[in-house]
């Protein structure tokens, strides 16, 4: 039999029933991503070169101190060039500085390690942090779930219908995924952005920073269906 001899189609015997089936449940995150931005500044390439090595090798073995804690880490982008001096200035030198920047992205599963950490890399010479993005895993239970509670909508809006009418369900036809997706899982801009100075205040420089108490923030996980439905011929009298 070929797709449109099989095709069902309604008759008033058989009626059918099209309804949209939605779900939308929060749950606590499972990943919290961090972005740390590294900078060195100098008027000498190659020492700027080692000051910004220096830093980035610091910055990645305070990550990689934290072990299991620590979902995934990566070096994003590597950035070095020159300042050149402004027109009409000292024209015998045409370079007044060079400027270098390290990107570093670290994923982490621990939300207890992820305030120290924090505040521990934005404590670094020329160091930023920005973050955390909050986010569930690309196969989280939670997408399963949402799937399953549209299902059940759809079944249950289904229902109604045919009840309004006198009616029941009898067979489903079709069921279609509209897709399930979580809210800005990373957005643009981070939930807090902290930088360090290049010299610490008098006095602090052997005191370690206070961890911050980052709260997890609970994402929203929405899924949709389409079902279509044969139904009992309605009452209509």
């Amino acid at each position: 039999m070929t797709a449109e001899t099989d095709r069902t189609y309604p008759t008033p015997a058989a009626p059918h029933v099209g309804v949209r089936g939605e779900a939308t449940i929060e749950v606590e995150p499972e990943l919290a991503r961090i972005s740390v931005t590294v900078k060195a500044r100098g008027a000498d390439r190659r020492h700027t070169l080692d000051d910004l090595t220096r830093r980035n090798t610091q910055a990645l073995d305070l990550i990689k101190g934290y072990g299991d804690a620590i979902e995934n880490l990566e070096t994003g982008t590597f950035y070095l060039a020159p300042e050149l001096r402004e027109r009409g200035r000292d024209r015998g030198e045409k370079i007044r500085a060079y400027h270098g920047t390290v990107r570093i992205g670290a994923t982490l599963t621990d939300f207890t390690a992820l305030g120290e950490l924090t505040t521990r890399l934005a404590d670094l010479e020329l160091t930023a942090v920005d973050g955390p993005w909050w986010s569930l895993r690309p196969q989280s239970p939670a997408y399963r779930e949402a799937r399953r509670q549209a299902v059940r909508d759809a079944l249950q809006r289904g229902r109604e219908y045919a009840e309004a009418l006198g009616a029941t369900l009898t067979a489903l036809i079709e069921l279609a995924d509209e897709g399930v997706h979580q809210a800005t899982p990373y957005p643009k801009q981070g939930f807090a952005g902290m930088s360090t100075r290049a010299v610490a205040a008098p006095g602090t420089a052997d005191m370690a920073p206070q961890a911050l108490d980052l709260e997890p923030e609970r994402q929203s996980v929405y899924a949709h269906v389409t079902a279509h439905f044969t139904m009992t011929p309605p009452d209509l009298g």
